[in-house]
């Protein structure tokens, strides 16, 4: 599946890579969570990564903004290595927007003002603008009327539609989505999985770790899949899934699609 920006009806560009992983190890203590990792990802590209639970998906996620270190290999983002800590690292991670399965809103702001805080105090957005944009952030994920209330009056799902609106706001070059669905009721994942179609139909960049095949096979550019701590297997969803090559994919395909 191709998926191309709003703006352009070119194809989706091979080469020009937005993330870098190279050689990445990472442990914690003795566990050994990532083995020599190489990945890249180009813009406007949807990978998803998938394996079973303790591969190192959700790590691998969270490197790419830092909040995993990792021992040795190196990341790049837009062509700059990962920066160590300090203003840097805050300016990296205002590039790199990441919803997480747990929502993360501050319970005492409203809607509204969970969506503008970040651009009125880290990019220095005028409360006015930072609104105007919030609203329409808010209706793209189809939730403006809910703007004046508080995190608790909200459904997880639109939660987490919120949360996705949140990190839009800071207009990030890649979005990362670590298992944004896992937290939620069945009947609310569907709410929250066709706003992160719409994000790459309109070709978004992003990093998704999901549970969620029928997404996978939706939106996808690419799958990885995972086990064990390595890239065991990676392809364009339809051929991983219908004829995935490796023996361990195949295990995991065989027991996820019969339940």
């Amino acid at each position: 599946m191709t998926v191309t920006a709003a703006s352009s009806s070119l194809p989706m560009p091979q080469s020009d890579a937005l993330v870098e992983i190279s050689h990445v190890e990472k442990y914690f203590g003795d566990f050994h969570a990532l083995k020599d990792i190489d990945l890249s990802i180009s813009r406007g590209e949807v990978v998803v990564i998938i394996g079973p639970s303790g591969s190192g998906k959700s790590t691998l996620c969270r490197t790419i903004n830092r909040l995993e270190t990792i021992q040795s290999g190196e990341i790049r983002v837009d062509g700059v290595p990962l920066p160590a800590e300090g203003q840097e690292l805050a300016r990296l991670r205002a590039d790199v927007g990441m919803v997480f399965q747990s929502f993360n809103l501050f319970a005492h702001m409203s809607i509204l003002e969970n969506v503008t805080l970040g651009p009125i105090k880290v990019r220095g957005m005028k409360k006015a603008e930072a609104e105007k944009l919030a609203m329409e952030l808010l209706d793209r994920v189809g939730i403006a009327h809910q703007a004046q209330k508080f995190p608790a009056q909200l459904s997880g799902g639109q939660q987490q539609r919120v949360a996705i609106a949140r990190s839009l706001a800071m207009k990030p070059k890649v979005m990362l989505f670590d298992e944004p669905t896992s937290a939620l009721d069945p009947e609310m994942i569907n709410e929250v999985l066709d706003v992160m179609v719409q994000l790459a139909k309109e070709g978004m960049t992003m990093v998704v770790v999901t549970h969620e095949m029928g997404f996978a096979r939706k939106a996808a550019n690419r799958v990885v899949f995972m086990a064990d701590g390595e890239i065991v297997e990676t392809g364009d969803p339809e051929s991983f899934f219908t004829n995935p090559q490796s023996a361990r994919a195949q295990d995991f395909l065989s027991k996820i699609l019969t339940h």
